[in-house]
């Protein structure tokens, strides 16, 4: 909202300071300033708010405003006073206020940086977390103009902003004086403050996604007064499902008298509808829907899924039909699945909605699957349809313009109907906000990921996301970082997430292999060494093999201490007449449940080939059955424990119980329980074993390639629950302070948007203040420069050529080393300028000789959509052409530099690969971690490449460094929390 002409011209309106947030139940408000134009709309909400909020506030009876009043909280300067309201539907429902002051109280502007801070907030909206989020919004304004804390005077009665104040997480000091609490807070940022404050949004989003997925009433606006059509067939869906609450058919063509459709009232209008209404599925076309979502509303509809086309998908003129949607959604405190979404599912039983189009509605499960395509979601829940899996939700969020991804990452990591996240993603609207989310998630339940458009340019065109300039590869390589399962079909996703869903995780590389077939067991075998695991020699139970002896050999490798996981191999078995037969697969599959539930927690995974039945029966509910036992030739002296026995070494389960949250089923059963099996009885009264799901496969590469992400998560949360950390000892070494008066020298009073590269003694001072050494070179536009500068640098040395053309380009002959005197120098002198050309050209240098070592690249560059990015290779153009190059987000840690170093595949040459020396690996460690230090420290170093470091068997040189800087672009993950402008 832009201010009147008469508001104050010389501090212009701060539109960046306008937010959408979601609120602590999960509707969304808008926080903006406040202008002179709010005068009626200030009056209003005041005389909205209770007798009691009041005196809180003025610390006496106030029954209404002045027009002295009216004028002062209108009228700002944006600086020294500010104010801002949390509006909803265009009306205030609460403000906040800061006035500069000095030392003694009294109003002040600059240099003072301390102001005096007040809230109000209405009745009807206290508790929804609105003082919290206007804290977080109004000390980020105040930190921008200056202000380093806040003072606020508090009645000891106000416990409710007391505690607003003290939950924050800020540095506070309190005190009591003339019957008021006095509260100071310093406005710095803390490590408390930022969990506070992601906390929260965790909850706010959580819960803003269980409104969409848990309603209590549901409204089908467009469905059509004959079947067919996409809001009559999600009417169907949702009869079909059995959903739970109550169903609501809208459709303005319905006459007066319609009475029901399907059996569920019929109305033309959601205003018609006598109760609330959570939910609003919108299947109408385009141009209507801005009338349907003023009907829901104007009638207090929490959330709204638009299935409707016609919007960014379809141009320029769509873009703005669909920003328009989400102004007006979020106006009302709406949030929106879509537009062009296919629906939503949720299977738990409390609830059971299907919101959706799916021709073929999943069964219940322990796997959320979200897709941004409609098709890619047709195809996941058909193949996981026939494959027997279960999901606990389904989302398709199309355009993905308000809901995406990072929203339900924030619903799962909390739900307990979920262990297992599959995402379909075709474009990364906040990648930094992902990956910190996807960590959280995937330190306690599996992400699995499937990037579609990875390719440059090819980014949907409904899609609205920041440009990145780093590559897929890049990419990738964050992901695994942050724990995710990154693969690259949607049949790997499914592959993987079966696995994930219904087994525990391996506690090590070591795989188990047998079969019926020795070819299929060498597949297997060969598979897995691909994959980087380590398989023990496949044990063949050869093609006469029943049933029973593949329990008992199953059971035998499961408690063998030697081995993590199985791959069991089967084929249709010969009979006694010695013809193949395709046999019974539910009784194999019956075999193999029971030797898994009996034996110690590992994965089992099935390949098989055309044996009937046996998939389905492997992938069917569990259950409980009379079996025989094993027989005693097979079985371990000591008997196993049972699947799921709490050991203090056994593998970690693959997801762990979430506490009570957002989840918005009923409690986990045994059918999603993390070892799937456990003590039962059989029906005829005998023994039994309860048995649960095992994945099969049709191909050995696919159950190994599942195996072993499975292996890799693993490893990776073994490794994560113990945290990397920067060592102490660069603290002592840095010059931070220095290091920042030094970047504001270099950028000066007026930079350069666009930046600006830093000469080489620049950017060796600067490296210098974070302990980084850089190997002086000095320039020698002919022989005689040349000779004098190897005679103050000291034999032998190095002549370079430094033309852009030419750098690190040793291939083209640019350089010439170990020139042992000055005959040798003045000779490589003539040869490089008679080669390459004039010395003008080349703009030659000379450097002393670094020791014996191996060269590598150590570059760190800031990307605008995924953040600061550290980087490593071995240098030379083997390793530029095979990609042969590792990153990590920054800040990074010691495990950080430590994997960084080991993950590229040239890493055997640092190691001591063929017999040579290993290197200072050591050194190399503390050298990317001063590096990430510099970049974190100082947002406006956009770019170092140190080209080449040469790291030796002790120590290393940095022989080349380059720098740029630029003004900081924004941090919008530290700043206070808000949703995706539009």
């Amino acid at each position: 909202m832009q201010p009147s002409p008469e508001q104050s011209p010389h501090h212009a309106y701060p539109d960046h300071w306008e937010a959408d947030v979601v609120l602590r139940d999960g509707g969304t408000a808008r926080i903006r300033p406040i202008t002179t134009d709010d005068a009626e709309r200030l009056v209003s909400f005041y005389e909205q708010v209770s007798d009691e909020s009041k005196y809180y506030r003025f610390f006496a009876p106030y029954p209404r405003l002045s027009d002295r009043d009216v004028h002062r909280f209108t009228h700002h300067d944006y600086v020294d006073r500010v104010g801002l309201a949390v509006t909803v539907g265009g009306e205030f429902i609460a403000t906040v206020r800061y006035d500069r002051i000095d030392e003694r109280g009294r109003p002040a502007s600059a240099p003072a940086d301390e102001a005096e801070v007040a809230f109000l907030v209405q009745d009807a909206h206290q508790g929804r977390g609105v003082a919290s989020a206007l804290l977080e919004h109004i000390a980020a304004v105040a930190r921008e103009r200056g202000i380093r804390r806040f003072a606020a005077e508090v009645l000891p009665a106000n416990n409710k902003m007391i505690k607003v104040f003290r939950d924050a997480g800020y540095t506070q000091q309190r005190s009591f004086e003339d019957g008021s609490v006095h509260l100071t807070l310093d406005l710095e940022p803390t490590a408390e403050s930022l969990a506070v404050q992601r906390g929260r949004e965790q909850r706010a989003e959580a819960r803003s996604v269980q409104r969409l997925l848990a309603p209590g009433s549901v409204a089908v606006i467009g469905a059509g007064r004959t079947p067919g059509g996409v809001g009559r067939t999600v009417l169907r869906n949702l009869l079909g499902a059995g959903f739970t609450g109550r169903t609501y058919a809208v459709n303005r063509a319905f006459a007066a008298d319609q009475g029901t459709i399907d059996g569920v009232p019929a109305h033309r209008s959601v205003g018609e509808i006598d109760e609330q209404v959570d939910l609003a599925v919108v299947a109408v076309p385009a141009d209507r829907v801005p009338e349907a979502v003023a009907d829901c509303g104007e009638h207090g509809v929490q959330g709204l899924v638009v299935l409707s086309a016609g919007y960014a998908e379809w141009g320029a003129e769509g873009r703005e039909r669909q920003r328009e949607l989400v102004r007006q959604a979020r106006s009302y405190g709406m949030r929106i699945i879509g537009p062009n979404a296919f629906g939503v599912i949720n299977n738990s039983e409390a609830v059971r909605l299907n919101a959706s189009l799916a021709p073929e509605p999943p069964a219940p499960g322990r796997i959320g699957l979200f897709t941004q395509s409609g098709a890619i979601g047709i195809a996941l829940l058909s193949g996981l349809y026939r494959r027997g899996a279960g999901l606990s939700t389904f989302i398709s969020a199309g355009n993905r313009a308000d809901i995406s991804g990072n929203d339900f990452l924030q619903y799962w990591y909390e739900d307990p109907d979920t262990d297992v996240a599959l995402l379909y993603l075709e474009s990364l609207g906040n990648p930094r906000k992902f990956t910190r989310l996807a960590r959280r998630t995937a330190a306690v339940k599996p992400v699995v990921v499937v990037k579609g458009a990875r390719h440059s340019g090819s980014t949907p065109p409904g899609h609205a996301v920041p440009v990145s300039r780093i590559p897929d590869a890049t990419v990738s390589a964050l992901m695994r970082q942050a724990g995710v399962i990154r693969v690259d079909t949607v049949t790997e996703m499914v592959d993987a997430g079966l696995l994930l869903a219904d087994q525990p995780l391996p506690a090590g590389p070591r795989v188990a292999i047998l079969g019926n077939s020795e070819s299929l067991g060498l597949l297997t075998y060969d598979a897995c060494l691909a994959e980087g695991l380590r398989p023990r020699p496949p044990r063949d139970l050869t093609t006469a093999a029943t049933p029973q002896d593949f329990r008992d050999a199953l059971v035998e490798a499961l408690a063998d201490e030697g081995c993590d996981s199985v791959v069991v191999t089967a084929i249709p078995w010969v009979g006694e007449n010695g013809e193949a037969e395709s046999g019974d697969g539910e009784v194999l599959a019956t075999a193999l449940h029971a030797a898994a539930a009996t034996g110690p927690a590992k994965p089992v995974a099935v390949v098989h080939v055309e044996i009937g039945g046996l998939a389905e029966a492997l992938a069917a509910a569990t259950s409980t059955v009379a079996l025989p036992r094993p027989s005693t030739q097979s079985s371990a002296a000591a008997t196993p424990p049972r699947a799921g026995a709490a050991t203090t070494t056994g593998p970690a389960p693959a997801h762990t119980p979430s506490a009570p949250g957002t989840g918005s089923g009923t409690a986990a059963t045994d059918e999603g329980s993390e070892d799937g099996a456990g003590a039962g009885a059989g029906t005829d009264g005998s023994p039994g074993i309860r048995i649960g799901r095992i994945p099969a496969y049709p191909a050995a590469e696919r159950a190994v390639r599942a195996l072993a992400e499975a292996v890799r998560y693993a490893q990776w949360r073994r490794l994560a629950a113990v945290p990397g950390k920067v060592p102490e000892f660069l603290d002592d070494t840095i010059d931070e302070p220095g290091a920042a008066a030094l970047i504001d020298t270099l950028l000066g009073p007026d930079p350069d948007p666009r930046g600006r590269p830093l000469a080489h003694d620049e950017a060796r001072e600067l490296l210098g203040c974070y302990g980084i050494t850089v190997r002086p070179t000095l320039p020698a536009p002919d022989p005689e420069a040349a000779v004098a500068a190897a005679a103050q640098l000291g034999y032998p040395v190095a002549l370079k050529t430094t033309a852009p053309h030419l750098r690190h380009r040793a291939d083209l002959g640019g350089v010439r080393l170990d020139l042992a005197n000055e005959s040798a120098l003045r000779r490589a002198y003539g040869e490089l300028t008679d080669l390459l050309g004039k010395p003008a050209e080349l703009q030659p240098v000379v450097q002393a000789m670094a020791p014996r070592g191996v060269d590598t690249v150590v570059r760190a560059t800031i990307d605008p959509a995924a953040g600061a990015v550290l980087s490593f290779g071995l240098a030379g153009a083997p390793s530029e052409l095979l990609g042969d190059t590792a990153h990590r987000l920054v800040p990074a840690t010691d495990r950080d530099v430590a994997e960084l170093i080991r993950s590229i595949r040239a890493a055997p040459v640092l190691f001591g690969w063929r017999g040579a020396a290993p290197v200072d690996t050591a050194a190399l460690e503390e050298l990317l971690l001063r590096v990430s230090r510099l970049v974190d420290d100082h947002p406006e170093v956009v770019s170092i490449a140190l080209e080449p470091v040469v790291v030796a068997t002790q120590g290393l040189t940095v022989l080349g460094a380059s720098v740029r800087l630029s003004p900081p672009p924004a941090r919008t993950d530290l700043g206070p929390r808000r949703l995706p402008n539009y």
